[in-house]
């Protein structure tokens, strides 16, 4: 086993890109969360559940009302799905 002492510093841009083109975050959201984070679309109703699909950057990338389908989208365009609350 070795050991690294080395630190590496990140700077808030490469915090913001860490994860790019790999990596989606899939959240449960409530329509009036929904309706400030993706723009343009039509008002949701505010207790209304889905799943909201994010790139690493914070970039949204789909809604949908099941888990599964958010998953799957993410596996076919070559992301990895990760769960955040």
């Amino acid at each position: 086993m070795t050991r690294n002492d080395e630190t590496h510093t990140f700077t808030e841009a490469d915090l913001a890109h860490l994860g790019e083109g790999t990596v989606a975050y899939l959240r449960e959201m409530g329509g009036e969360e929904l309706n400030g984070k993706f723009p343009g679309l039509p008002r949701i109703a505010p207790d209304a559940k889905l799943w909201a699909l994010f790139a690493a950057n914070g970039q949204p990338i789909l809604l949908s009302d099941e888990r599964d389908r958010a998953i799957a989208s993410a596996f076919e365009n070559d992301l990895t799905p990760v769960s955040i609350h």
